[in-house]
């Protein structure tokens, strides 16, 4: 839940039902040799420019602009979902090619999920975030520059939270229970010892 919560706010499609993306121009240019960056400056910068985001559904008119160039390379420059991995990364995410990736994100937040266990698996970063080694776990997810973006202190911050509800629910079910036993006169002790 940390991690969606920071990549995606917990969702992983938009209100028109299509998946959450980012679209990365300076990512584009990479993987187009900068041959757009000239024409086309609003979907490829040789540096990484964050006015150039628009954000939600937005990103998709910058998407299809850049496919309308090289459309693999698009798909490629764009991160996807609930988890937003990249496009380039399709076959560490378990797929064959980008489109089989691109499909799958539009299917299901179980896809997603699957996509992201793979590539986590895939980069040896499953076991750092079971540990919650935060920011062993961002510079793998996020690359190097992830303290810049505080990305390592966001995910700490999310899973707290997270935790921190999972133990009120938690909590509360455990006097539902206590009170349902309470009301049929069974030994409620148990109960009692197990507040957390």
């Amino acid at each position: 839940k940390a991690v969606t919560e920071v990549e995606s706010r917990g969702g992983g499609f938009l209100a028109s039902a299509r998946p959450k993306i980012l679209f990365e121009a300076h990512i584009f240019s990479k993987r187009t040799q900068h041959k757009y960056d000239t024409t086309h400056p609003d979907v490829s910068s040789a540096k990484w420019d964050k006015k150039l985001y628009k954000g939600g559904e937005k990103e998709y008119a910058r998407l299809a602009k850049a496919m309308s160039l090289d459309r693999r390379a698009a798909l490629e420059s764009a991160s996807w979902g609930l988890f937003q991995i990249m496009g380039f990364h399709y076959r560490k995410t378990g797929f064959a090619s980008i489109d089989a990736y691109v499909e799958a994100m539009f299917e299901s937040e179980g896809r997603q999920l699957d996509a992201f266990i793979n590539f986590i698996q895939a980069n040896g970063l499953d076991e750092r975030l079971r540990s919650r080694r935060w920011a062993e776990f961002a510079k793998g997810y996020n690359g190097p520059r992830f303290a810049e973006n505080q990305y390592d202190r966001k995910l700490q911050t999310a899973y707290e939270k997270h935790r921190a509800l999972g133990l009120a629910a938690m909590r509360a079910a455990v006097v539902t229970l206590y009170c349902a036993f309470a009301l049929t006169g069974a030994s409620v002790g148990w109960a009692a010892n197990s507040l957390p």
